[in-house]
This record gives structure tokens, C-alpha cells and sequence, in this order.
């Protein structure tokens, strides 16, 4: 279990990385980062894929696509929603937008939550209830502040939630599913690399992008790779509760990139970070009772 725990903990480091990396990368914007990432991951997760044995899902995939061909329609959908998280995950710290994106990934386990009472008719336990109570504090100040939420976060909560019931009503949810969806990329990486607005020029005004691009796809591969094997080695609930690092070093990031929490977005903040720590109680007593059982 320690080889999970280190796993999942590198891979929400390597994420953060990632999230500041995008601001060494000048002049690349989002879209072209976003291009480059997905062309240099792609082949690490095919080898990956290859060397863990998890190849053979691809073909059974390609063969349900030939049986039913409406399929594809479900996997360009799956396809599209993930693109446009990688690409706001690049975008937002290179435009100030960090801790909205944060915000979103804090407000994600319990839009999961919700969406598995909505949608799978699950019932929600008694923390779950007390956790989407405090959320629903910081969701009702923030819509009193402002009238709503900032679009980055919405996109997160929302579109997450809809690109993993999505891939289970296509049964995509595996690792063959993943590769499709970053295959099926590849045009809009490619469109966005050809036509960013790296030049010759610059890259000898910024020679030691030579290095720094190529790091930034062995960053994400090796990121991607580290969540794989965490999910594999760790228990469900114990691998969900080591999830919420991730967002918290995020916020990290954006205050090292300057941002800052204004003194009326605590109100939204705190309640959030209270649902969400309510949700780790929550696990540490499922992983408790679950130990007892074994016992």
C-alpha cells in the first residue's frame, strides 16, 4: 500500500508542477502548451500501455467501434470534454485564473457525490449530507457576491461529472478508453501546435525552450503514469481521499503565481474547504470500518 500512497501523492505533486511549469514556457500560449502536451504524452502512454499489458483494451474498443459505429460519436464526445479540461488546466495559471480552476477541483468530489445520488440513485450518508450543506454555504456566497461562478469553475464541476458518466454509459472507462480519447486529440494538437505563435525567432529569443518542452511532456506522462498505478495499487476510498491533495496544492501554485484570495472570497472558500474536509472523515472512517472487517 505504501507504493499507492507514494504514487498518488507524486502524481498531485507532478500535477502542480505542471500547473506552475506552464508559466516558464513564454511565448507559448494555452492552446499551443495544450498541443504540445498531448503529442508528447500520447507515445509514453502507449508504452506504458504496452509494457503493463493493458494494450489489448484498445483493440477491444477499435472492435466494438466496428460493431456499433455510433460508438465513435460517444468517444468524440468523451474525447472533446477532456481536451477542454487539459486545456484550462494549461490556460488558467497563464492568464491569472488559478485559484478559480482550484476552486473547481475543491468543489469536484462533491459534484461527484451529487451526481451519483442524481444520476445512480446512490444515497448519500450522513457526512455527505453535512458536506454538501457547508458547500452549499460557500456556493450561496459566492452567487450572492457575485451572481454567480467564474466560468473556469463551473467548467471543472460540471464538466468532469459529465465526461465520467459518459464514459461509463459508453463503457470507455479503462485505459483503452484514455488512449482513444487522447488519439482522437491529436488533430487539434497538431492544428494547435502548426499554427501557434512559436517562431523561429523565438525560439532563439528563448533558446531553452529546446529543454523545457520536451520536460513538459515527460512531466505529464510521468504524472499520468503515477495516477495510473496509484489507482491500481490503493483502495478505492483511500485513493479518493488522496485526490484531495491535488486541489490543495493548486492553491498553492496560484499564490506562488501571485494570486491572491480577496477578503470577501473567504466566505466561499472556508465552507468549501470545510465539505471537503468533512469528506475525508468520512474516508478515514470507511477505511477504519473496512479494516476492522478484514481483521
Amino acid at each position: 500500500m505504501s507504493k499507492g500512497i507514494l504514487s498518488s501523492v507524486m502524481a498531485s505533486c507532478l500535477f502542480a508542477v505542471m500547473y506552475f511549469y506552464t508559466s516558464l514556457l513564454t511565448p507559448l500560449d494555452g492552446e499551443e502548451i495544450f498541443g504540445w502536451r498531448t503529442l508528447l504524452t500520447l507515445p509514453c502512454l502507449t508504452l506504458f500501455m504496452l509494457v503493463s499489458k493493458d494494450w489489448k483494451r484498445v483493440g477491444e474498443l477499435l472492435a466494438r467501434v466496428k460493431r456499433t459505429p455510433l460508438l465513435l460519436l460517444g468517444m468524440l464526445g468523451t474525447s472533446w470534454l477532456m481536451g477542454v479540461q487539459l486545456w484550462l488546466f494549461l490556460w488558467a495559471p497563464l492568464h491569472g485564473r488559478s485559484l478559480e480552476v482550484s476552486m473547481g477541483y475543491f468543489l469536484l468530489p462533491l459534484a461527484m457525490v451529487l451526481t451519483g445520488r442524481l444520476v445512480y440513485g446512490e444515497r448519500l450518508s450522513r457526512l455527505q449530507k453535512v458536506a454538501v450543506a457547508c458547500a452549499a454555504l460557500g456556493v450561496g456566497h459566492e452567487l450572492y457576491q457575485n451572481g454567480s461562478f467564474a466560468w473556469e469553475t463551473l467548467l471543472v464541476t460540471i464538466g468532469y461529472p459529465i465526461y465520467f458518466v459518459l464514459r461509463k454509459r459508453c463503457r470507455t472507462d479503462h485505459l483503452g478508453g484514455l488512449w482513444c480519447d487522447m488519439c482522437l486529440l491529436l488533430p487539434w494538437a497538431l492544428y494547435f501546435v502548426i499554427q501557434g505563435p512559436l517562431a523561429p525567432a523565438d525560439l532563439q529569443a528563448h533558446p531553452g525552450l529546446y529543454a523545457l518542452i520536451p520536460i513538459l511532456g515527460a512531466i505529464s506522462a510521468s504524472a499520468l503514469i503515477a495516477y495510473v498505478l496509484a489507482s491500481r495499487l490503493l483502495p478505492f476510498s483511500l485513493f479518493g481521499l488522496l485526490s484531495y491533495v491535488e486541489p490543495v496544492l493548486l492553491v498553492g501554485v496560484a499564490l506562488l503565481l501571485g494570486e491572491t484570495i480577496g477578503p470577501d472570497q473567504w466566505l466561499t472558500y472556508l465552507p468549501i474547504w470545510a465539505a471537503v474536509l468533512v469528506l475525508v472523515i468520512e474516508g478515514f472512517k470507511h477505511l477504519l470500518r473496512q479494516r476492522r472487517r478484514s481483521v
